[in-house]
C-alpha cells in the first residue's frame, strides 16, 4: 500500500514536472520576442517627410510583423529633439544641419543615418512687412529672433558674412518657433529667421518680408540621425526606417498636393499654407557621402569660431561605423 502511494506521488509530480515543462516551451519564444521588441521611439517635428509618414502609417505597418510598436514625440525644433535623443528618451529623429553640431559638441552620442537634398528655399531671414529693414546689412544692431542651434542659425551667420556685418554687431534673441511669432508680431524684433512651415504660415498670415532665404547661402540638408545604441542594436530597424523613406519620398514627389492634404492636419495648417511649405521640401533621401560630412564640419567649424559651440568637434566621429572611444 505505501508503495502504491508513494508510485502515484511520484507519477503525479513527473505528470507536473513534464506539464510546467511543455508551458515553459510553448512560452518562452513569446516572452524571448516581446524582450527583443523594443519599441521605436521616432522624434518629429512640424515638417518634413517624417511627419509625412507618421501620417500615412507605413512604417507602422512594416515593423507590426516583428511586434515593434512605433512611438511618435513631437518636439517644437532639432534641438530640443536631440537632447531627448542625448538622454535616451527617443531613439531616431529628424533635424536640419545645426541641432547635431550643437548636440555632438555637448557630448550626444549621435550618428547621422542619411539625408535629403538640399532646401535652401525652405527658410529664411523674415522682417514685417511694414518694416524699413530692406537688407540683411540693415540687421546690424537689431534684434533678431532664431532658435539657437537649429537649422536658421547657420543661416543667419553666411547672410551677415555676405553682407559685411559681424555677427556680434546683431543682439541674437533665442526663442522657439511658437515664443519667436509672438515677437515677431508684437514688435519686439526686429527680425525672425525660421523655417518651413513657420515660414510659409509667417509669409500668408503676417504678410512678412524675406530679407533672404538660404539661396546661394546654406544647402538646408535635413537630417536623419539615431542614438549610436539604438543603431548598432537594431540596425535593421533603422534601415527599415531608410527604405520606408525612399519609398515615401519616390511617391511624395509625383504627388504634391496629397502631401500637403496629408500634412495639414498633421501640423494644425490651412491647405494654401502646407502647399508652399510642401513645395520647398527636396525629397530623395540618400546616406551621408563625404561631400555632406565636409559641408557639415565647415558649419561645426563656423560655431566654433564664433564661439557657439564650446569645442571644436569631429563630424566623422559621428558617422556610421564609426568607433568612439568612451569619454
Amino acid at each position: 500500500m505505501t508503495a502504491s502511494i508513494r508510485l502515484f506521488s511520484s507519477s503525479r509530480r513527473l505528470v507536473l514536472l513534464a506539464t510546467l515543462a511543455v508551458t515553459a516551451w510553448c512560452t518562452a519564444p513569446t516572452a524571448f520576442a516581446q524582450a527583443k521588441a523594443e519599441p521605436l521611439r521616432i522624434g518629429f517635428q512640424k515638417y518634413g517627410t517624417l511627419t509625412i509618414l507618421k501620417a500615412r502609417g507605413d512604417l507602422e505597418k512594416r515593423l507590426a510583423s516583428q511586434g515593434i510598436e512605433v512611438r511618435w514625440s513631437e518636439f517644437p525644433a532639432g534641438p530640443q529633439m536631440l537632447e531627448a535623443l542625448n538622454v535616451g528618451s527617443i531613439d531616431f529623429g529628424t533635424v536640419g544641419e545645426a541641432p547635431p553640431i550643437f548636440a555632438q559638441a555637448a557630448g550626444a552620442d549621435l550618428v547621422y543615418v542619411a539625408n535629403q537634398p538640399p532646401a535652401p528655399k525652405g527658410e529664411a531671414i523674415l522682417v514685417p512687412k511694414d518694416s524699413p529693414l530692406k537688407s540683411v546689412a540693415d540687421l546690424r544692431g537689431k534684434k533678431v529672433a532664431l532658435n539657437k542651434g537649429s537649422n536658421v542659425h547657420y543661416l543667419l551667420v553666411k547672410a551677415l558674412e555676405k553682407a559685411g556685418v559681424p555677427y556680434a554687431a546683431i543682439q541674437p534673441v533665442f526663442l522657439p518657433p511658437a515664443d519667436a511669432r509672438a515677437a515677431f508680431e508684437k514688435g519686439a524684433v526686429d527680425a525672425w529667421v525660421i523655417w518651413d512651415p513657420f515660414f510659409a504660415a509667417a509669409e500668408k498670415q503676417l504678410g512678412a518680408r524675406i530679407l533672404a532665404d538660404g539661396s546661394g547661402l546654406v544647402s538646408n540638408h535635413q537630417f536623419y540621425l539615431a542614438s549610436r545604441g539604438y543603431a548598432e542594436k537594431h540596425p535593421q530597424v533603422v534601415q527599415a526606417i531608410v527604405e520606408e523613406l525612399a519609398r515615401l519620398d519616390a511617391w511624395a514627389e509625383k504627388n504634391p498636393r496629397d502631401v500637403a492634404s496629408l500634412l495639414g492636419p498633421q501640423i494644425g495648417l490651412p491647405a494654401e499654407i502646407t502647399e508652399i511649405a510642401a513645395g520647398r521640401f527636396a525629397y530623395g533621401i540618400k546616406p551621408i557621402s563625404p561631400a555632406v560630412a565636409v559641408e557639415q564640419q565647415k558649419i561645426a567649424d563656423a560655431f566654433f569660431e564664433l564661439k557657439l559651440i564650446p569645442k571644436p568637434i569631429r563630424i566623422s566621429d559621428a558617422l556610421p561605423g564609426k568607433t568612439v572611444a568612451a569619454k
